[in-house]
């Protein structure tokens, strides 16, 4: 029997709805979401299969799910947003807006290495736990206090937590708002997105139910790096629990807590893949303040996920991943959330789901469903 698919797709990507379904019907997802805009222009829109496998609740339009890292995107779409109106400068010190995080020899460290990963700040020294990532000021504070783990701009090491307090306490300090709370005055709200970071308690029952991934294991792979253990462990973020709790998402976690689904998060980006212009037709930004995540801010292996990276103004840059064009960013979350947003042809695609994959840079699901995209579109 084939699993509940619903929604909108334009007949020239019926391949994707294809893909979908088969997804869902082999068992790959339980419950998930696709969405893609072309030109500002929502051309793929589909949901399908269970919200919650426990009790069979269906995935619905309206569903939405914690997204981890896709999170991210909405932050560095925000500061994006606040350098274009010129009060924001990526090259200038972080001191320069939070005085006290020049403590520790980080004076000097930048505001584009906080955006690009290499900032050294890739955790906590202070032993922390979940229930302290929802008390913003320590959670800042710690962070402004303490030493780097490698000197500033030097490597890139993924800051898979951290990104988001110490990038939305610069934008609080500039503009005496919290990260969420941006967002959500100056970009979700006005295109009406369904996307939240610190989720209102009445859209709770709206929330699916993550199914954590298979335990991953190597025998033969080398011992994990004090940094990588460091992340992982404080707190740990394998704790799926948490984000059925109220705590977790009413929280503000720039980084990893934010709740929306894939229509959200494509609609969105419309305003990066479309030179500023929302899918609304609302100016947001110039298209030199959109190109600016375009900009290399460092390379090379990354000292946390072990892999090799390019990393822009606050998104990935496709240096490794198969894409159509170079003019490419992206973003994946823990478990195979995925955005792409191409700039060359104005295209975004975005894939949230509850059946969690060991991975935090997406996998075949999302991948296979935007090689369908690019192939009815005639690019690849």
């Amino acid at each position: 029997m084939s699993a509940f698919v619903d929604g909108f797709t334009d007949e020239r990507f019926a391949a994707v709805r294809t893909q979908f379904q088969a997804n869902l019907d082999s068992g790959a997802d339980v419950g998930a979401s696709v969405c893609m805009t072309l030109e500002g222009k929502t051309v793929v829109d589909l949901w399908g299969g269970l919200a919650d496998e426990a009790s069979g609740t269906p995935w619905t339009r309206d569903t939405i799910v914690n997204v981890y890292s896709v999170t991210k995107t909405m932050t560095a779409l925000t500061a994006l947003l606040v350098a274009d109106r010129g009060e924001l400068d990526f090259n200038a010190p972080v001191s320069k807006y939070w005085p006290e995080f020049a403590a520790n020899g980080k004076k000097d460290v930048k505001v584009s290495q906080l955006m690009s990963h290499s900032s050294g700040l890739s955790g906590w020294k202070e032993k922390i736990t979940t229930e302290d990532l929802y008390d913003w000021e320590k959670a800042t504070s710690l962070l402004a206090a303490q030493a780097p783990f490698w000197e500033p701009g030097t490597k890139p090491g993924y800051h898979a937590i951290t990104q988001g307090y110490l990038v939305g306490e610069v934008i609080r300090r500039i503009t005496d708002k919290s990260v969420g709370t941006v967002f959500r005055e100056e970009i979700a709200g006005p295109l009406g997105a369904d996307f939240h970071i610190g989720l209102p308690a009445s859209e709770d029952a709206r929330v699916a139910t993550l199914i954590p991934p298979p335990k991953s294991s190597s025998p033969t792979a080398a011992p994990p790096s004090e940094f990588v253990i460091n992340m992982a462990t404080n707190p740990p973020v394998d704790n799926i629990g948490a984000t059925r709790t109220r705590a977790w998402r009413g929280a503000e976690i720039p980084a990893a807590g934010g709740t929306g689904n894939a229509r959200s998060v494509a609609e969105v980006h419309t305003i990066l893949a479309n030179g500023g212009v929302g899918r609304n037709g609302k100016r947001f930004m110039s298209e030199a303040g959109v190109r600016k995540a375009l900009e290399v801010q460092i390379e090379g292996q990354d000292m946390i996920l072990g892999t090799p990276v390019k990393y822009g103004m606050g998104f990935g840059l496709p240096a490794h991943i198969p894409v159509p064009s170079k003019n490419t960013i992206f973003w994946g979350g823990y478990g195979g959330h995925l955005v792409l947003i191409d700039m060359d042809r104005h295209t975004t695609i975005a894939y949230t789901m509850t059946k969690m994959a060991p991975s935090t840079v997406g996998d075949m699901r999302a991948f296979g469903l935007a090689m369908e995209f690019w192939q009815a579109s005639g690019v690849v």
